[in-house]
Order: C-alpha cells, then sequence, then structure tokens
C-alpha cells in the first residue's frame, strides 16, 4: 500500500517528500515500540509463570533432601557409636564410610570443618619463629627456615591450615630440636576446630572399571 501511494503519489516539494518519510520513519518506530514493550510484557509473564511453577516443587526437593539426610544420621547412629566403643574411645575423625559386604556399595558421612585455634597458638608461633631464625647460618639452611615460615602463614580467613602444621610437626621430630617440636605441640594443642555442615556422600562401583562413582545428590551434580 506504501509502495502504491508513493508511486500514484507526486511529492509537490522536496520539503513535502522529507516531511512523508519522517512520518513513516516515527511510525515504524512507534510500531517497534509497541512490538518491544509487548515482547518484554510476554517474557515477564513466561518468567512470573515459571518461578511460580518450578519453585514450590524445587522447595518440596529441599524438604525431602533434608528429611533423607536426617534419615541417614539417624540410620548410622547407633553405628557410629558401636564404632566409637569398638575402638575404646570416641574418634576424632569427622567422616565416617559405611559400605556392604560385598564392597559395591558405600555411604559417607561426616561434617566440614574449619580450622580454628585459641590464642595459645600464637606462643607456639612466636616460639617457632624465635627458634628457626638461629638455623639460618647458610643458603642451605635460610632455604628451611623459608619453608618453615611459609607453613606458618595464615590463610585469608586468619587462620593456620592444620595440614601445615601437621608437616611442621614432621620437619620439627626430623630435625629433633626440642624447642621446635614444643612450638609445634603447643599449636597442635590449642586447635579448636569449628563444626560447619554436615554432609552424605553415596557411591556405587562400577563393575566395569571397579572405579567409585557419585551418586548425584546435589542439584549441580545431577
Amino acid at each position: 500500500m506504501e509502495t502504491n501511494y508513493i508511486q500514484t503519489h507526486s511529492f509537490d516539494t522536496r520539503e513535502e517528500m522529507e516531511e512523508f518519510w519522517a512520518f513513516k520513519a516515527d511510525k515504524a518506530k512507534k510500531e517497534k515500540a509497541e512490538r518491544d514493550k509487548q515482547d518484554r510484557d510476554a517474557y515477564r509473564q513466561i518468567v512470573n509463570q515459571s518461578v511460580e511453577e518450578i519453585l514450590p516443587l524445587l522447595v518440596e526437593t529441599s524438604e525431602l533432601l533434608a528429611r533423607r539426610k536426617a534419615m541417614v544420621y539417624d540410620t548410622f547412629k547407633n553405628a557410629l557409636e558401636m564404632k566409637a566403643a569398638l575402638f575404646e574411645k570416641s574418634s576424632e575423625n569427622n567422616s565416617h564410610t559405611f559400605s556392604n559386604k560385598e564392597s559395591t556399595k558405600r555411604i559417607i558421612i561426616g561434617n566440614y570443618q574449619q580450622d580454628n585455634y585459641d590464642s595459645t597458638a600464637e606462643d607456639g608461633i612466636a616460639m617457632i619463629k624465635e627458634c628457626v631464625t638461629s638455623f639460618a647460618t647458610d643458603d642451605k639452611s635460610k632455604i628451611l627456615v623459608d619453608t618453615i615460615i611459609r607453613l606458618l602463614s595464615k590463610d585469608q580467613k586468619g587462620n593456620l591450615k592444620i595440614s601445615r602444621v601437621f608437616q611442621l610437626q614432621k620437619m620439627a621430630e626430623e630435625s629433633g630440636d626440642e624447642r621446635l617440636i614444643e612450638g609445634v605441640k603447643i599449636i597442635r594443642e590449642a586447635y579448636q576446630p569449628i563444626e560447619s555442615k554436615t554432609y552424605v556422600r553415596a557411591e556405587i562401583k562400577d563393575e566395569k572399571t571397579n572405579a567409585w562413582v557419585s551418586v548425584p545428590l546435589g542439584m549441580t551434580e545431577a
């Protein structure tokens, strides 16, 4: 229709032609703006409907997982107590693995721990630093000192990783230096880990590869 109009209509002046095209451009712009608005409204409606439909299902799934997790801990409560009694002490291990008799299925339960120390750990750290400064007599011993100092460095949360303390303990025992051994002992005794989230993992052994395959229990794993 627009083409026919242009073909059958002659513009008297250049200004008239420019006004016509300006009008057409403005009209097209408004029509596009209206289509974009309709598309945005449709998008919002789809998103709203999807959220309303899916979120209750996810809440239901979360609640079911929480109940199953509690059931796992309740089921293995007696096994954990018997394990502690059989070994005549309360286990300090924060991870426990239970397998079936064929060793084809296993469940791992435990809790994550955050490294934490009481204030006496600083005394042990100071003792070790004071002790190792006397070791730096040549280039070789300076490397040892640097290694020990790095092991005493803290993470972003201001804590000393217990794995590094174990490394220090091994080095101290190998050195035979009583003061160094005492410093590490002070740090070990100051260790008071903070328990955080508990976890449950399930694994099944692959018959072909004989490797353990995790059963996805999280939304990111499925």
